[in-house]
């Protein structure tokens, strides 16, 4: 069992393990990366083949890659995939054969501004190959022509995603998605993968009132994919939060649902402010991370997302600088507290309805004063939780309109409930 203080070298860890692994949208690098998370916690993961169609769109093609290399005219490698796997073109056909330079330069990708990052790029929806170099690396390609091959295999497969569920009393659902889908970025997203996994197994082994779903998908169509086979299931969910970026040392960032207002939202602001982090909150917008498909106009799902450096606004984003060096133990600790107390929060929010009447019961004469210890801060929790619990406020909404912790809320709420003054709904 994990400490919960030792939780961000844990997952610290557990990226390093990770980190050499060439994922992508689909393939095996994705099939490693969930079974070391299986020794963790055990997942259900789930094999959807190619060609399958997921509301607008069709799952691709399976993508597995070998080794690949540039050579120069003695033999020697002077692009090696196996030294990074930021080297290859993310999706890259197979190619082997010799190429002059001028062609060459067509399909390579370096980074002027940073001469010895090496950046990640893409090809998932078109069949084209590329490399992947360093400024230093390009700057040194001078002869004619050069050898170029990449073993890799682009042919009818599966997309593979793998998700943890942990039912709670209620059916309804909290959902903590990060994407599993890139190659040796540690901060995006290995940090969000981790982070989730060591919050699923924490809340394996506590009582939960809410439900808990913990999904790690494949970028968009991963999501997608999960969503076109989950419909009849969506209206269970109550919200949801994707994770990304949460290694490094910037503030955070909460990103809101679509509606802004939601109880995701809410309690995500409410325990970020209660916390000792310098953070900032902003609406949403339809770019960004998964949360833009749960999102969508055909399911509205609120789904939040909870970041610390935002994408592609920091330099070392979809770069080899995104590497062990740039996040550590400690802010991977503050991210789990945050997302734990978030969690725990949703799990004590209920519902409740003033069970004494209509107008303010009388707390003297059922003998609620001692209880409450004579602290006026708890004397005042009670006040507010009685006034607002009319069935449409949950204890985060008392929280936050009283402007008190919600853990103060939570303490009078038991109390009253003790006493049968509040009725749950």
């Amino acid at each position: 069992m994990i400490r919960r203080d030792d939780v961000g070298q844990s997952a610290y860890e557990l990226i390093e393990e990770l980190y050499p692994i060439c994922r992508s949208i689909t393939g095996d690098g994705v099939r490693q990366t969930l079974d070391r998370l299986c020794n963790v916690v055990p997942l259900q993961v789930h094999e959807v083949p190619s060609g399958t169609r997921v509301l607008d769109w069709l799952v691709p093609d399976e993508w597995n890659i070998r080794d690949a290399w540039i050579k120069d005219d003695q033999g020697n490698r002077v692009v090696d995939f196996r030294s990074h796997n930021l080297h290859v073109v993310n999706y890259s056909e197979p190619i082997q054969r010799v190429v002059s330079r001028t062609e060459l330069l067509e399909h390579v990708h370096s980074l002027p501004d940073h001469p010895d990052w090496i950046p990640y790029r893409t090809a998932y929806y078109k069949r084209d190959w590329g490399f992947c170099v360093s400024q230093r690396q390009l700057d040194s390609l001078k002869q004619s022509q050069y050898e170029v091959c990449i073993d890799s295999s682009l042919e009818p497969g599966h997309l593979t995603y793998g998700e943890v569920y942990l039912p709670g009393e209620s059916e309804r659902e909290l959902v903590i998605s990060s994407h599993v889908c890139h190659p040796s970025l540690c901060n995006d997203n290995l940090s969000g993968v981790c982070i989730a996994i060591l919050l699923a197994q924490h809340w394996s082994k506590l009582p939960r009132r809410l439900s808990l779903r913990f999904l790690f998908a494949p970028g968009t169509i991963g999501a997608i994919t999960w969503l076109a086979r989950n419909r009849d299931q969506l209206d269970r969910i109550l919200g949801g939060v994707t994770l990304t970026c949460l290694g490094d040392k910037s503030p955070f960032t909460y990103k809101r649902s679509w509606v802004g207002d939601s109880t995701i939202d809410r309690a995500a602001e409410r325990s970020l402010k209660t916390s000792p982090y310098e953070h900032k909150c902003i609406d949403f917008f339809p770019y960004g991370y998964d949360e833009r498909q749960y999102n969508s106009p055909a399911f509205r799902l609120p789904f939040g997302s909870l970041m610390r450096a935002r994408h592609q606004q920091f330099d070392e984003y979809h770069t080899s600088a995104d590497d062990l060096s740039f996040i550590d133990p400690t802010h991977l600790q503050q991210s789990y507290d945050l997302l734990n107390q978030l969690i725990q929060d949703l799990q004590n929010s209920h519902y409740f309805r003033n069970a004494a009447g209509e107008a303010e019961p009388q707390l003297g004469r059922r003998g609620v004063f001692p209880s409450l210890n004579g602290d006026a801060d708890l004397q005042m929790a009670a006040l507010w939780t009685l006034n607002l619990s009319d069935g449409n406020n949950s204890l985060v909404d008392v929280a936050e309109r009283s402007n008190m912790p919600i853990s103060l809320i939570e303490q009078a709420a038991k109390i009253l409930n003790r006493f049968d003054l509040l009725m749950e709904v």
